[in-house]
């Protein structure tokens, strides 16, 4: 798997003890020849990603950050086994090769998986490449168009329906992130509680279930260097469950910003760049190419701008509390309240 970054040396809090992984891997018998050197992807902000090099191959490893509770987010054995399930069905993941649920070799659960090369875009290193606007084009609709394969997977013959609980599905998600919201609440955001109140009386009628990737965007694709419009490989499915597609759409959408909004976004996506489709062209060739029925997709867009704003409020919280210092969170009520109108914006007006 490759990151849009260099991998760079692990530091001291974070480094693998090669030694203990080699000999566990041989005592296992795993199909993984000796590790001679680690290295660490960064940028991420949930679960840890090591390139591991041995004398003529490389793989990858992901672990939980050190001391994090083994739930969805940083459960190594469910994301190995998301790997397993989709690998015979949907070529575009790494092929899954090992996985420990023992804490006591390296420090956490881990797994072990191919590696991928490619490309990814991502907001800092997009804007320099001079990506033209055709390629752009072609782009948003390959990432469409491997949406809508996602979607189409059937989820009882490939056993993905094990995943999750499609019946309830987007229920449980609005009651559960207005709870997270109002958890973490610091101020008084009038739009948020609107958009609350509005997500809750207005659930659409359900949509036949599918498997969802639950973060699908630029950033968690990977890219054939010799032509950009070509996706190679899917990353990061540590939230991957079953459930109304049209949520994983709207999460998507909610990460899609146009040229004309607000300047702070561009540093969050790309999809601003000349090229990219509007969110329109977004939600119209998504509906061509799937067959499904987008006359809610408000709803869905408004949860996933409120979700966001959950998520960033979250952070904001624990900055106050003095859990951190990063004076980027100490900075990000105005984001929150910005999503808040943007959600409010898309009921009222169905401005997407």
């Amino acid at each position: 798997m490759t990151m849009s970054s260099n991998p760079t040396p692990a530091g001291q809090e974070q480094e693998l003890d090669l030694p203990a992984l080699n000999n566990y891997l041989k005592q296992q018998g795993a199909s993984v020849d000796e590790v001679i050197s680690c290295t660490r992807f960064t940028g991420g902000y949930s679960n840890l990603t090591y390139l591991l090099q041995t004398a003529d191959k490389e793989y990858v490893l992901r672990m939980p950050p050190h001391g994090a509770n083994i739930k969805s987010a940083h459960d190594m054995g469910r994301e190995f086994r998301v790997l397993q399930a989709l690998k015979p069905h949907y070529p575009k993941v790494p092929a899954p090769l090992f996985y420990c649920e023992s804490a006591g070799i390296i420090g956490e659960p881990f797994y072990i998986m191919e590696k991928l090369d490619g490309i990814i875009l991502r907001a800092h290193n997009a804007p320099r490449m001079n990506i033209s606007p055709e390629t752009f084009r072609n782009l948003s609709a390959a990432l469409i168009d491997n949406l809508v394969a996602l979607h189409a997977l059937d989820i009882n013959t490939t056993e993905l329906i094990q995943l999750g609980k499609p019946d309830g599905y987007v229920q449980r998600q609005v009651e559960g992130w207005i709870k997270r919201y109002y958890a973490a609440e610091t101020d008084k955001i009038p739009s948020m509680d609107a958009v609350a109140g509005w997500l809750q009386q207005q659930q659409p009628p359900a949509q036949v279930p599918a498997f969802l990737h639950n973060d699908y965007k630029y950033d968690n694709v990977i890219l054939n260097p010799a032509n950009l419009s070509t996706i190679v490989g899917v990353l990061d499915w540590e939230m991957a469950t079953v459930g109304d597609p049209l949520m994983d759409l709207g999460a998507s959408l909610a990460y899609w910003f146009e040229g004309g909004e607000e300047d702070v976004f561009k540093s969050y996506n790309l999809t601003w760049l000349p090229g990219n489709f509007s969110r329109g062209e977004v939600i119209a060739h998504y509906a061509l190419k799937s067959g499904r029925d987008l006359s809610h997709i408000s709803f869905y867009y408004a949860f996933g701008l409120f979700k966001n704003a959950v998520i960033a409020q979250q952070i904001y919280h624990r900055w106050k509390q003095g859990h951190s210092s990063d004076a980027r969170f100490g900075a990000l009520l105005p984001m929150i309240q910005l999503l808040g109108k943007k959600a409010a914006d898309a009921i009222e007006k169905e401005v997407l």
